[in-house]
């Protein structure tokens, strides 16, 4: 099997992710939809001689060691790929995501208004919130860029793998991987703070530690951005203090009140006559927000949104209802997504 064959269809068909799975025909993401496509169904050990044709002896000893692995390969006349290796019932699977070869920007995401004070700057928390595949990635991605491009500044990215690549413009970018550059969110982040960093963008906060250094550095003069899996806004700020026991959410609503500056969730929505465009919910960090936060009133967070327009604030409702007016998708996709 030539994998990277399928990949380059996959690219060509404009999909955005392609699996592989032993027992099955390969099937292509696109528009947000799983398409099976025209081939056979792939045999185990047929699959796995193209998937460990990709790698490395050092990835190859990980992949036997572990049984699964999760890495991002450059590959001739495909590109950047984000590669999941692992074992189901019939055998061996992989989900390869398709990286754009052009860092995106605010401008082609729809994000300049929403983001133009980030530049501007110096500490606080940044984040961006929604499923799985709603390009918050590309929305950070997009982020970092611009800051590199107006800011001469230290950027450092910890990320789980490297997806998008950037090169240095006016500031300076490292960008390390979790499992290859550093153990772990927590530790790369402990590191961070002593290699004099301006910006630093987390991957995910996916554990307490990595939260309590990040409203750290947030504290401490340090721009924070970075990711969570929830669905909304308030659920990204609620989400943070959950981690915590009981006794330690005071003091963490205290702190997330004093660094947040904005939090953006965000969900793909089917684009009329094709492809996806994002929907987004923003919530700037207002005094009255930061009120709220303190005082673990989030229920009520969502009444500041409907009524912080000039803030730069929008709830989702409000967000795809602007896409309806704007005819970029239909009425029954906002309905599916409220």
């Amino acid at each position: 099997m030539d994998v990277t064959e399928l990949l380059a269809r996959a690219v060509a068909a404009g999909a955005s992710d392609l699996h592989l799975n032993a027992g099955e025909v390969p099937l292509l993401r696109q528009d947000g939809e799983l398409r099976r496509m025209d081939l056979a169904v792939t045999s185990p050990v047929v699959l796995r001689a193209g998937l460990l044709a990709l790698l490395g002896e050092a990835r190859i000893a990980r992949l036997e060691a572990r049984e699964e692995l999760d890495l991002a390969l450059d590959l001739p006349a495909v590109g950047r790929v984000r590669l999941n290796l692992f074992l189901q019932l019939n055998g061996p699977a992989a989900a390869f995501r398709l990286i754009p070869s052009q860092v995106p920007t605010l401008e082609a995401l729809d994000l300049t208004e929403v983001f133009r004070p980030v530049a501007q700057w110096t500490d606080g928390l940044v984040l961006v919130g929604g499923p799985t595949g709603s390009g918050k990635t590309s929305t950070l991605a997009a982020l970092v860029d611009q800051l590199n491009r107006e800011r001469s500044a230290h950027i450092i990215t910890l990320e789980d793998p490297i997806e998008v690549i950037h090169r240095g413009r006016r500031s300076l970018v490292n960008q390390r991987e979790i499992g290859r550059h550093s153990l772990d969110f927590a530790q790369g982040l402990r590191s961070a703070l002593r290699q004099d960093p301006d910006v630093i963008m987390i991957g995910e906060l996916r554990d307490l530690e990595t939260v309590r250094l990040a409203l750290r550095a947030a504290e401490t003069g340090h721009l924070v951005l970075a990711t969570v899996h929830t669905r909304s806004a308030v659920n990204s700020i609620d989400r943070l203090v959950e981690v915590f026991a009981a006794p330690e959410k005071p003091l963490i609503r205290a702190m997330l009140a004093e660094s947040l500056r904005m939090v953006v969730a965000q969900v793909l929505v089917k684009r009329r006559g094709g492809g996806r465009v994002a929907a987004r919910e923003v919530l700037v960090a207002t005094p009255a927000v930061r009120n709220l936060i303190r005082e673990g009133r989030g229920a009520q967070l969502y009444s500041v949104m409907q009524s912080g327009a000039a803030a730069g604030m929008q709830t989702m409702e409000a967000a795809l209802g602007k896409l309806i007016a704007r005819r970029l998708i239909e009425p029954g996709q906002a309905r599916e997504r409220a």
